[in-house]
């Protein structure tokens, strides 16, 4: 699997790469790299808890080409890793996971070892325009399936 730092994912979505947050939308309505789409791995359930989400590949495939150019980030590396590397397993090609993501990956200390999207002072934005919302792939992903 292709890992690039943050400063790295910036560029390569400036040159066209789709970066696909994949953390849990209250995380992504909280901020998040500017022109990212977001489809959770993870979401909370009604008790708050985080499970599954069960539609996170049936959404991908929806909404992206199998040899769309995906960067994918979470909050630290961990999640975006796995979900990286079920899409690789489910046919995706040009996948790579973006290692610190939004906010930074830290040891046990605390001390930050791979530094994040907001740490690099990358631009970051809380609105999200219409198509790039979780909600609204979903809703695009059920219309096709029921077409």
């Amino acid at each position: 699997m292709k890992n690039v730092t943050v400063n790295e994912a910036h560029q390569l979505q400036q040159d066209g790469s789709t970066y696909v947050d994949v953390r849990s939308t209250r995380e992504f309505q909280a901020g998040h790299p500017a022109g990212a789409v977001n489809v959770p791995l993870l979401e909370h359930d009604d008790s708050g808890q985080m499970t599954q989400n069960p539609d996170f590949l049936r959404v991908m495939k929806a909404s992206f080409p199998q040899d769309s150019k995906l960067l994918i980030g979470c909050q630290a590396g961990m999640r975006s890793m796995k979900a990286a590397q079920m899409l690789e397993t489910f046919g995706f090609t040009d996948v790579t996971n973006v290692r610190g993501g939004f906010g930074g990956a830290r040891d046990q200390a605390g001390t930050l070892t791979e530094p994040g999207w907001t740490t690099a002072g990358l631009p970051v934005e809380t609105d999200a325009p219409a198509g790039r919302t979780y909600g609204a792939l979903l809703d695009k992903t059920d219309q096709a399936d029921n077409a």
